[in-house]
């Protein structure tokens, strides 16, 4: 599989929406600094704080995949089993996916699916994986996708799979699986997790 660093333009206006919100940003949260790390840096758990739209692409996806927004768990497991398949399915997922543009399957800018038998992008890449953690029986409410900017603040998007010692992302962009505070990504929003139907405002920095 070829990995590529873009993804596709996930969802429109991210930049524009980030802009927007980078003074209200700046006033209540602190953002990095020359001298330092915001202290949010030290999060073991993302922290979303206000209600939030959820992005265009994912605005009928509780309709379209069930799952995607279940909160019942199905299967009690410890964390050391959980984290074995945590594993084993990020990397069987990165390792059978082709990446493709949405604009290049849908001709369009951003469509929120499971991915064909083309490939999909970064979102498809999550969705697959948290369908695949929640039939081997995670808690849904443990798998929650969040929208990003990557480390080179490119829209993107992955799963975060919330372990009892923090926030842990799945990444289409590589099968290492690291804490939130180490993908050096801006966390714009992500999946309620007390209601994964409904979506939480972020803008966080790791």
């Amino acid at each position: 599989m070829t990995m590529t660093l873009f993804c596709s333009k996930l969802f429109a206006g991210a930049q524009n929406t980030l802009k927007q919100a980078g003074a209200a940003f700046v006033l209540a949260f602190g953002v990095l600094s020359l001298g330092g790390e915001s202290a949010y840096a030290e999060t073991a758990f993302i922290p979303g704080d206000l209600a939030s739209p959820p992005p265009s692409g994912a605005r009928g996806l509780c309709a379209q995949y069930s799952w995607a927004c279940a909160s019942k768990q199905s299967i009690r497991m410890s964390s050391e089993q959980e984290m074995k398949l945590v594993k084993l399915i990020n990397r069987r997922v990165n390792a059978s996916t082709r990446s493709v543009t949405d604009q290049s399957q849908y001709r369009q800018a951003e469509h929120w699916a499971l991915p064909t038998s083309r490939g999909g992008d970064c979102e498809d890449f999550a969705l697959l994986k948290k369908r695949d953690l929640v039939k081997a029986g995670i808690d849904p409410s443990k798998l929650l996708i969040a929208t990003v900017l990557d480390s080179r603040r490119n829209s993107h998007a992955v799963l975060v799979y919330r372990s009892s010692g923090g926030d842990l992302v799945l990444d289409n962009l590589t099968s290492r699986i690291k804490p939130w505070t180490d993908t050096r990504y801006l966390f714009l929003r992500m999946q309620n997790p007390k209601r994964p139907n409904q979506w939480v405002g972020v803008f966080r920095s790791s």
